[in-house]
């Protein structure tokens, strides 16, 4: 559930122009990927987002979200894990994560991948960040294909070959729907 936060003691670290050019095309194409009658919601917070209005980004986004729509559960996980126009937390983030990649989006699924990678917001676990890169990486369109292979592959080179194949095995067993 959104509603109950815990705010990381992590410091904040400045985020890069590229970074923020980046995301903004990820969540672009989100937007794109959306059905039409919630895309209006979705353009309205990726436009307040690329002119900098974090803030009306998550107040649009947060309804969006709690009603199930992916596209705005990752974006909205995006706002929290970098603390734009919102509290940076980490927790939040990834419960937003978890909740868009279960649901199949794969921008969430990337990106819980590199929270199991970094121990943010849940346990530090490459199998498990393994796993979820995998699955964004198969779901993706090629233009992200790529990143994510790239993510999922620098996981890789932290791992065991035995726990390569546990992170395979369960990016094949996964159904949307299950964690």
């Amino acid at each position: 559930m959104i509603c109950a936060f815990t705010p990381c003691a992590d410091r904040v670290v400045p985020r890069s122009r590229p970074l923020r050019v980046a995301a903004a095309a990820v969540i672009a194409i989100c937007v794109i990927a959306s059905r039409p009658a919630l895309a209006d919601g979705l353009a309205r917070a990726s436009a307040a987002y690329a002119r900098g209005d974090y803030v009306l980004a998550v107040n649009v986004l947060t309804p969006l979200a709690l009603r199930g729509n992916a596209n705005a559960q990752a974006m909205l996980g995006f706002m929290y894990e970098n603390g734009f126009g919102a509290p940076q937390a980490y927790v939040a983030a990834a419960d937003l994560y978890i909740q868009a990649a279960i649901r199949g989006n794969p921008f969430g699924q990337a990106m819980l991948g590199l929270m199991y990678d970094k121990g943010h917001g849940v346990p530090q676990d490459f199998v498990l960040a393994y796993k979820w890169l995998d699955l964004a990486a198969a779901r993706a369109p090629k233009a992200e294909r790529d990143y994510f292979l790239r993510l999922r592959n620098a996981v890789a080179s932290k791992m065991l070959p035995a726990q390569i194949a546990d992170g395979q095995r369960l990016a094949l067993l996964w159904a949307p729907g299950r964690p």
